[in-house]
């Protein structure tokens, strides 16, 4: 465990963690949503620091990222825990399982096995990098000191005060815009979407971000989710944002069919009316 970042404690003995915008008020020897940050006695520590539920030398457009140091490879690891609770997740077996198996590696471990590994960079991704804040942080910091690349794969569901904090060691951010409607976050994700947006914002004034969207059929497939997303990327972004239009198959709770490879295209076809880099992934 380390003691956690951006909480505060109230007057009787909870804390509210301010990582996320969830706020959670956490009891003693209760964790957040995101299964990883707990009161302990009055403090918030992280549970997660250190622990690595996956570690992989993957090629950069796995991220997906295609427009950052293409045709190379980067070391990736990821924890567990998620402050989502989708339905559709395509990694929950340790988004949504903390107890799965993981191994502690140190920051200065992780930077080595970049080192040896010829890897350009350090990727943060297969579950949320924003709820291990505190490892990611102590590893990007030392990684550019290193003069390696650091990569957030995120659902961009963070604060303002911890991204400041970070984004001056981060290169790349592939963030996941999974629609643009309000009441999909909430009734799919827990969540909500004006954050994710705010972030991207933030994010691409500060260093190189692309887009995803995982196309779940029925829940975010009509052409007006297509047209409100290409939309928004091209008001707010600009039109040579890079979008990746992931295809998706039947996981974890749901049980929908896999999107058609029709609906694919219609999406790419919509967001190539504006913007200049679309690609389909998944198919």
């Amino acid at each position: 465990m380390k003691k956690a970042e951006f909480w505060d404690k109230k007057e009787d003995g909870n804390i509210q963690c301010c990582l996320c915008p969830h706020y959670c008020i956490i009891s003693d020897g209760r964790t957040g949503r995101c299964g990883v940050r707990k009161n302990t006695k009055g403090t918030l520590y992280a549970l997660n620091y250190g622990c690595v539920s996956s570690i992989a030398l993957d090629p950069i457009e796995k991220k997906p990222l295609y427009h950052f140091h293409p045709n190379k490879h980067i070391l990736s690891v990821g924890t567990v825990g998620c402050n989502f609770k989708c339905d559709f997740c395509q990694n929950w077996n340790i988004s949504q399982d903390t107890h799965c198996p993981t191994q502690t590696i140190l920051p200065s471990e992780l930077v080595e096995k970049a080192k040896t590994s010829k890897s350009f960079g350090i990727a943060y991704t297969y579950n949320e990098p924003f709820i291990w804040y505190e490892y990611v942080f102590d590893c990007s910091r030392l990684a550019q000191k290193n003069k390696i690349k650091n990569v957030l794969v995120t659902n961009g569901f963070v604060n303002q005060e911890p991204l400041r904090h970070i984004i001056g060691y981060i290169d790349a951010m592939n963030i996941d815009i999974k629609s643009m409607s309000d009441e999909f976050y909430k009734k799919m994700c827990k969540a909500s979407l004006k954050p994710v947006l705010e972030t991207a914002k933030f994010a691409s004034k500060k260093c190189h971000v692309e887009i995803t969207n995982l196309i779940v059929t029925g829940l975010n497939d009509s052409a007006a989710d297509f047209e409100n997303l290409t939309d928004w990327i091209y008001d707010n972004l600009g039109p040579n944002t890079p979008l990746h239009l992931s295809r998706y198959f039947p996981c974890f709770k749901c049980e929908r069919l896999a999107t058609p490879i029709k609906t694919m295209n219609i999406a790419f076809s919509i967001a190539k009316k504006k913007l200049k880099n679309v690609y389909l992934g998944n198919i």
